[in-house]
């Protein structure tokens, strides 16, 4: 849904150029109290991504945004076809004012950031914090979260969620089996193989949305090569997808093919059914991000305790230690350049980013918050909790990537396809690296896509 998400965007959906959209009437002064000019009664729609954190998060923060505006009519809806629902809107010049857009039906990004149909929320980044005397909201953000969402140095995205991706496993199965989340990939293969012998799968996937699996194969390889693997990728560098780390990456994440690791059936399994068999124990790991505890809350067994892990190392000479974890923001919240109350969606997210705001979301759907300190003096869930400590002993060897930001037709339907093939038993390593990169050179070659460099 990429492509005609961008090409359907037409002029009549940028923010430049002839308007005849009244923005103003939803402005009012601005003051220290009121940084973006809010109107007291100018009424806010917010529309959120039905998904794994669901809905109730941003129903509570728009009571929050009614404390301090009551007489703003807030009109809230929740879909799991952001593109279905809104692409005709932006394309007539009546978006809502607050996006959560996610999900599979997400809107390609790039090709609203291309045409100007997003507000720049430099603003809300310079205003006051909430509830954080002393300081912007920019100061109260976790690293990499402006930079995630910011396109030729403009920041246009806000995420809400601050997301680990790794690799799930039960605490429980593994103590109740006497086994240790391996740190070398020889220890893994050797854990799978005793996984097997159990009679237990030692992995199963997303096989509808296979792109799930490139991200352990992608980390593999940024551990194995340094943060060069991931940037030549986000840039469309030739052969990018061809290094020697990925071509490592790869045959060693083939081995679950040819040993036949993988739960019989996954290619046919969605994200949520796959998880559900995982918590049954069918499988003992699962490639996901952090949202995955809130999306199955209501399959895992009690005494579950899921818990994340990094990638393992492929051997010594890996650049990264075994401890460095793909942590990047998430979620991702935008304000349309045609809002009608584009200083209200400000606001929203003011509010959204307050630490209360930011509190209660970590509360509701078990996940951190890209407030930094909002987790503090809460009781974590055993996922969430597994996720602070991995960031914490990850440090400043984390590392994410951003191609699937720029361009989502790569990461959605080239690399996923590619996956697909690949972990399906299909294809073999070579042809599945050949395949990405017919695909990001075919990105790199559309000269109707805004190309963005990543320093």
């Amino acid at each position: 849904m990429a492509t005609p998400a961008a090409g359907l965007l037409s002029s009549c959906a940028m923010g430049g150029g002839d308007d005849d959209t009244d923005n103003t009437a939803n402005q009012g002064e601005k003051s220290e109290q009121n940084p973006f000019g809010v109107k007291a009664d100018a009424p806010l729609e917010v529309v959120i991504f039905n998904g794994g954190y669901g809905e109730e998060y941003a129903k509570a923060h728009q009571a929050m945004y009614s404390e301090r505006y009551p007489n703003a009519k807030i009109t809230h809806s929740a879909t799991q076809e952001i593109s279905k629902t809104l692409q005709p809107r932006f394309v007539d010049g009546s978006p809502p004012d607050v996006v959560n857009n996610s999900g599979t039906g997400q809107i390609d990004m790039g090709g609203l950031v291309s045409q100007g149909a997003l507000a720049d929320l430099s603003e809300l980044l310079d205003a006051p914090s909430l509830d954080v005397p002393g300081k912007t909201v920019r100061d109260t953000l976790l690293p990499g979260v402006v930079d995630v969402g910011s396109y030729d140095g403009k920041f246009h995205v806000l995420n809400i969620s601050y997301t680990a991706y790794g690799i799930w496993y039960s605490a429980k199965l593994f103590a109740d089996r006497g086994w240790e989340y391996p740190k070398t990939w020889d220890d893994h293969i050797a854990l799978c193989r005793t996984i097997k012998a159990a009679g237990i799968s030692p992995w199963t996937y997303a096989g509808k949305h296979p792109r799930y699996m490139s991200w352990p194969v992608i980390s593999t390889a940024v551990k194995f090569g340094g943060l060069d693997v991931a940037k030549n990728i986000d840039n469309l560098e030739p052969n990018a997808w061809k290094s020697d780390a990925m071509k490592a990456a790869a045959d060693a994440w083939h081995q679950i093919v040819k040993d036949q690791f993988i739960l019989p059936g996954t290619p046919g399994l969605d994200h949520v059914q796959s998880q559900t068999e995982w918590c049954r124990g069918k499988a003992a790991l699962i490639s996901c991000g952090s949202w995955i505890e809130n999306e199955q809350k209501k399959v895992t067994p009690a005494g579950f305790d899921m818990a994340i892990a990094p990638t393992p190392s492929l051997g010594a000479s890996d650049k990264l230690p075994f401890e460095a974890i793909r942590g990047t923001a998430g979620e991702p919240f935008i304000v349309p350049a045609k809002a009608k109350n584009v200083p209200g969606g400000l606001e929203y997210f003011r509010t959204v980013l307050s630490m209360r705001g930011a509190k209660d979301f970590s509360q509701k759907v078990s996940a951190l918050s890209v407030v930094a300190g909002a987790t503090g003096g809460t009781a974590l869930p055993p996922g969430l909790a597994s996720v602070v400590k991995a960031l914490d002993a990850s440090g400043a060897n984390g590392f994410n990537w951003v191609y699937n930001n720029y361009y989502r037709k790569l990461e959605r339907e080239l690399v996923d396809a590619a996956c697909g093939e690949f972990f399906s038993g299909r294809i073999g390593p070579a042809e599945f690296l050949d395949q990405c990169q017919k695909g990001a050179d075919m990105i790199a070659q559309d000269s109707s896509l805004k190309k963005y460099k990543r320093a």
